[in-house]
């Protein structure tokens, strides 16, 4: 890995709760590698827990980069995450690491083997005018209004995905053409994908969701609502990402009296599902390079003593 050449890497993707930390620390151990972080969830140092980061302990055992480095404050982006993974890569490189890159964020691995579409930065202005704009407007209603100044972008997105129609807003504003308009442009990949090792876990759906459902108790056990009763306490922005990431919005919600705790960890479990569901979709049609591991090759790891496994 020399120049600016596209860097070669052990890249671990698939569903949440799937495995994808253990093995990846695992891997690290063995081949003397640092692992890097692709979940845009576990980049924000004030949800460890509910993220499923790993734990101080696991990061004693292998140099872990991209993990909790960024504030809830900030609106991270795939662009941003680019970024960080180059530094971390020539990291990694100065110090005769190889780079294990694990997470459930399938985007950052298509940006990091195929490029980013080369959209335009937003002023920071123009994104501050749109957010209050938008303060208090549903999802639907944001999605309308996309609908109306670029309905080609609106046709793309979902109607439950603010953070997405907020940004393709931010780009008309800041641009006055559709986010469709800079997609097709893409900046040269950071790594080689003929030169990686790909793989995606893939465990049996009933399996996983039994994951999934005792990962999310784990959680509550081990001080999950205290950790999103702090988050709440910051009065943030609810379309900031790490306000939306799976089990605050309905902890949030028991916090503030309008749903019973058993209500909000049933809608925690659910909301992640589903999440499951879209990141096999997303690895299926986006990421066809990467091996499948399944049944056997995709053993459950014995629960961590701090957090749960991803």
């Amino acid at each position: 890995m020399t120049g600016n050449a596209a860097r070669r890497a052990i890249l671990i993707a698939g569903p949440t709760a799937s495995g994808k930390s253990a093995l990846a620390l695992d891997i690290a151990r063995r081949v003397g590698g640092a692992v890097i972080n692709a979940d845009s969830m576990q980049v924000y140092r004030d949800l460890r827990i509910l993220t499923a980061r790993p734990s101080e302990e696991e990061e004693q055992l292998a140099p872990h980069r991209l993990f909790g480095h960024v504030d809830a404050a900030v609106n991270y982006s795939v662009g941003r995450w680019l970024a960080d993974l180059r530094a971390a890569l020539g990291e990694a490189e100065a110090q005769g690491l190889v780079p294990v890159i694990a997470g459930g964020t399938g985007m950052y691995f298509k940006a990091a083997l195929y490029g980013l579409s080369d959209i335009p930065a937003v002023a920071d202005d123009v994104r501050a005018a749109v957010r209050k704009w938008a303060e208090g407007m549903t999802p639907p209603a944001l999605h309308a209004e996309l609908s109306r100044r670029d309905p080609q972008t609106a046709a793309r997105l979902r109607e439950t995905d603010p953070q997405r129609i907020l940004r393709a807003l931010e780009v008309f504003e800041a641009t006055g053409r559709p986010l469709t308009a800079f997609q097709e442009k893409r900046a040269a990949p950071l790594l080689d994908a003929a030169q990686c090792e790909a793989f995606f876990l893939a465990p049996e759906r009933a399996e996983l969701y039994a994951r999934i459902n005792a990962r999310f108790d784990r959680m509550i056990e081990a001080g999950a609502l205290n950790e999103v009763g702090a988050l709440r306490g910051r009065g943030l922005d609810p379309a900031l990402p790490a306000m939306r990431a799976h089990g605050v919005p309905g902890l949030i919600a028991y916090l503030d009296g309008r749903c019973a705790l058993e209500e909000a960890i049933a809608r925690g479990k659910a909301d992640t599902r589903h999440y499951a569901k879209r990141q096999f979709t997303f690895a299926r049609h986006q990421l066809p390079g990467f091996r499948l591991l399944e049944g056997a090759e995709c053993r459950e790891p014995a629960p961590r003593k701090s957090n749960s496994t991803t």
